[in-house]
């Protein structure tokens, strides 16, 4: 299997310094960040967006493979992650992510794909690696 791999980079103290964070891929490349973005609402990435990023895509993909693995067939799965950074004593911590999901599947009832989004919750790659977070799924069968 492939290992993927992403690099960052951080000059400075923590509240005036500054970093780029970059993807194997290419497809972000020297992307900058700083306390502002991540710790208040400046504009701008954080790890916190890459990670829901990173969820949200492997949550997507995962949930249309159990479905259509369960014999029905996807039109589209879309996947909302927000993740909440909050002070915890002496740090930061990521307290929660809170997972929105939207499906379009043919054939399914909502009983049978609320039993898929919540086994893929628990069986998502990226799901598995945060096992530690809490996870709040809201998922919804569009009509």
């Amino acid at each position: 299997m492939p290992i993927r791999t992403a690099n960052a980079t951080w000059n400075g103290d923590l509240k005036t310094g500054k970093g780029i964070v970059s993807s194997e891929s290419g497809l972000f490349k020297d992307a900058a960040y700083n306390f502002a973005q991540r710790f208040e609402n400046a504009k701008g990435t954080n790890p916190e967006e890459l990670l829901g990023a990173a969820h949200a895509a492997c949550f997507s993909m995962a949930l249309s493979a159990g479905l259509s693995g369960a014999g029905f067939t996807v039109k589209s799965v879309k996947t909302t992650d927000k993740v909440h950074i909050d002070k915890v004593g002496d740090g930061f911590t990521i307290t929660k992510i809170e997972v929105t999901c939207d499906a379009e599947v043919v054939g399914i009832d909502d009983k049978k794909f609320q039993e898929i989004a919540e086994n893929t919750k628990k069986g998502c790659p990226v799901s598995k690696a945060l096992t530690g977070v809490e996870f709040i799924l809201k998922a919804t069968l569009k009509k």
